[in-house]
């Protein structure tokens, strides 16, 4: 009886879940998935806008092999994913954490400051960050004047136009604060007292608890995070335009200079189907590696 009470419960969520998504899904198939067949068929063709169509197979594929600088943008982007990403969610649950404490005063106060500039628009913010870097009379580097250090050429400079970037990017940190403070809010209070009772400390009640806890937002926000970096776009083509010497020219910026500058739409759609290839391996990876540390409870 409760197996076949269980299956009609897990029936009717299904049921549920398939409602609630039909927006979405709906949507997807009716303005989403037939531009990406004509993607998939114009990459294997020379169209340019400007030329008659000619199929040519896997030609445009073959090009991106000699590509020297789309392994460039790959590099960039990588980089830029694979140092952003890490340090937005560490910063961000730091921030959830300090904002978690009941007995924190001004707690809303704080929580909607953080939260607001990930809601700016993208490139109101870029535009405010171009000032904010430059070398000689922008804010942060007039802050290191203080501690006698001399700031970088940010954005002048291949060698900190990345990290300026990236140091960009950790003022959005705001909306994965605000998932972890949802997460941490529904950890069980009694895990902590037991802990307690066994004569755990705070890093050991944060690591065995909290951590394992609160690991589906965390890997929630890792997949988001990866694909979102993979996507960058906007900061670079205002306020770098992919210099100095291509260290910022990200892989969808290229991808935009073929497709509206050059107008060689076959190509520009060969390297977006490379890139969902990308972001498609590198979440499975990520889901794969999940179920070694992500905890769902009931399981």
């Amino acid at each position: 009886m409760k197996s076949i009470a269980f299956k009609g419960l897990r029936a009717r969520n299904t049921f549920w879940f398939y409602i609630f998504a039909s927006p979405w899904i709906l949507g997807f198939l009716m303005f989403n998935l037939g531009p990406m067949i004509a993607s998939l068929y114009l990459s294997l063709t020379n169209y340019s806008v400007l030329m008659p169509t000619r199929f040519v197979g896997l030609y445009n594929y073959q090009e991106m092999l000699k590509d020297k600088l789309l392994r460039i943008s790959i590099w960039n982007t990588a980089y830029y994913a694979g140092l952003g990403v890490p340090l937005g969610i560490i910063l961000a649950l730091i921030l959830a954490l300090l904002l978690n404490h009941k007995d924190l005063r001004g707690r809303s106060f704080f929580r909607s400051t953080f939260y607001v500039p990930s809601i700016m628009p993208i490139v109101a913010l870029s535009i405010l960050w171009i000032w904010l870097l430059q070398p000689r009379y922008g804010l942060i580097n007039t802050f290191l004047h203080f501690f006698g250090i001399k700031g970088p050429n940010w954005l002048g400079d291949p060698v900190w136009s990345k990290p300026g970037l990236i140091l960009m990017s950790l003022t959005g940190v705001g909306g994965n604060m605000v998932i972890f403070l949802a997460a941490l809010q529904g950890v069980p209070v009694h895990l902590y007292e037991a802990a307690e009772l066994d004569g755990a400390n705070w890093w050991n009640k944060f690591r065995h608890v909290t951590i394992p806890m609160i690991s589906p937002a965390i890997f929630f926000t890792l997949i988001m995070g990866f694909i979102g970096s993979f996507q960058v776009f906007t900061q670079s083509y205002i306020m770098t335009e992919g210099g100095p010497a291509d260290s910022t020219l990200f892989y969808v910026l290229y991808l935009y200079r073929y497709a509206f500058d050059y107008f060689k739409m076959g190509y520009a759609s060969a390297m977006a189907w490379f890139l969902f290839i990308i972001i498609v391996t590198l979440t499975f990876v990520q889901f794969r590696l999940g179920t070694r540390w992500v905890y769902y409870g009931g399981q």
